[in-house]
């Protein structure tokens, strides 16, 4: 690696992945963030409505996010995740009170699909094999034009798992990007989909250790240093003014833009990237978990998704929740409730509660915004791009943040750009 400082604007997921990724590899890092605190919208912070930390959202895992487990592994919390001893994941139907659990068999072989005990109550193996067929969608083309939203199978898995790992109506989203998730988790076999969360909050896992490691080995991490402007060359961005302060790049300094994708078309004239954006609302409720409640629940004919059981603490997840935005916030924590008072026979009286809206959480995942994410490299030869909006080849997830961190590392690490 030629020799040179790594700038890197932002510490999400994307920028302190780049960030460990270059430590190993003994470069000389910066990392910029323009609020006090890392993690962007994966962290934690302690709620005072609560009493108690909590997660901003809730983020599921899975087995098969090989980047995330090595980011994990090399800041050494690999320790950190927790989740079943196979790929099991529970359901619940608020319309007719039906609980069921999908087993996946761990070889790539899904022979689970034969199982009665181990599938949807309802459906046949054909209605799994139908779903092959967004293996073959050009990109151009919509989930809701290759499987059959009228099947029981629709509304009892693929929706729900669909609205989850895209954060769009799957009507809507993008088959490639359908396809692209399929691929890497259930064409992979059970041992991939291993459903995992951080049980101790989500910057124990992913944000604390990071900067533990970063500051153990003597790398400076700024907070407070919001990105005003980029001087920008003709070939190669010159300088970076923080407001105050123009720090000057040199001929082989380096920078990795890990900002959201609204910041980054402010900052680089021209860039193409997405343009619209789905909500995710969560709502946490101070309540200690009934015994025998799975860590995880899935929910369908309702307005709660998800369901996470935590300690003294029960939380919900929405995708795909525009349509939420508006509602106030104290009817929208006791619709929820009396959801999951149902789902957990809890009582109806509404416990602490905090409701968590995040207006521009993710990418709409539609084959239009897909189109507009742009690779890891600009035009601007030494000046990169990591986030989970740019082309990761996935949906807008934890997986895809920390995949563009590491590619923008091992292109920073390249003698010439």
């Amino acid at each position: 690696m030629a020799d040179g400082r790594v700038h890197i604007v932002g510490a999400g997921l994307a920028g302190l992945a780049a960030a460990v990724r270059l430590d190993a590899a003994r470069a000389d890092v910066v990392l910029h963030e323009a609020t006090d605190h890392a993690g962007g919208r994966c962290r934690s912070y302690f709620d005072a409505a609560l009493g108690m930390t909590i997660d901003n959202g809730n983020h599921l895992l899975l087995s098969g996010n090989r980047e995330t487990l090595a980011y994990l592994e090399s800041i050494g919390a690999e320790d950190r995740l927790m989740g079943p001893q196979e790929a099991a994941f529970d359901f619940a139907d608020l319309a007719n009170g039906a609980r069921w659990r999908l087993r996946l068999n761990d070889g790539r072989l899904p022979w689970w699909i034969f199982a009665p005990g181990r599938r949807v109550p309802g459906s046949r193996p054909a209605d799994y094999l139908a779903a092959l067929r967004l293996l073959r969608a050009a990109e151009d083309v919509r989930i809701g034009d290759v499987l059959d939203r009228a099947s029981p199978l629709y509304a009892r898995l693929w929706r729900p798992i669909l609205l989850a790992a895209l954060n769009t109506e799957p009507e809507k989203a993008s088959a490639a990007l359908a396809a692209a998730v399929m691929r890497e988790t259930l064409l992979a076999g059970g041992r991939a989909c291993r459903p995992l969360v951080a049980a101790g909050g989500l910057s124990g896992a992913l944000i604390d250790p990071a900067l533990a490691r970063l500051r153990r080995a003597g790398r400076d991490v700024r907070f407070g240093r919001r990105l005003r402007a980029i001087e920008l060359g003709p070939e190669q961005a010159l300088a970076l003014d923080f407001g105050g302060e123009r720090v000057a790049l040199g001929p082989e300094d380096r920078v990795i833009l890990a900002v959201p994708a609204w910041v980054a078309t402010s900052l680089l004239p021209g860039l193409a990237a997405p343009q619209e954006f789905r909500a995710i609302v969560n709502a946490h409720y101070r309540v200690e978990p009934p015994a025998g409640l799975p860590r995880i629940l899935a929910v369908v004919n309702g307005q709660v998704e998800w369901l996470f059981a935590f300690e003294g603490r029960l939380s919900v997840t929405i995708s795909g929740a525009d349509r939420l935005m508006d509602t106030d916030r104290e009817v929208l924590a006791r619709e929820l409730w009396g959801e999951v008072a149902k789902l957990t026979g809890l009582p109806e009286v509404l416990p602490a509660w905090q409701i968590v809206k995040e207006k521009r959480a993710t990418f709409a995942a539609t084959p239009e915004q897909e189109r507009l994410r742009p690779g890891t490299r600009s035009r601007w030869r030494n000046l990169l791009l990591a986030g989970d909006w740019t082309a990761t080849g996935l949906p807008a997830t934890i997986e895809g943040a920390i995949r563009s961190g590491f590619r923008a590392a091992d292109f920073a690490r390249e003698s010439r750009l």
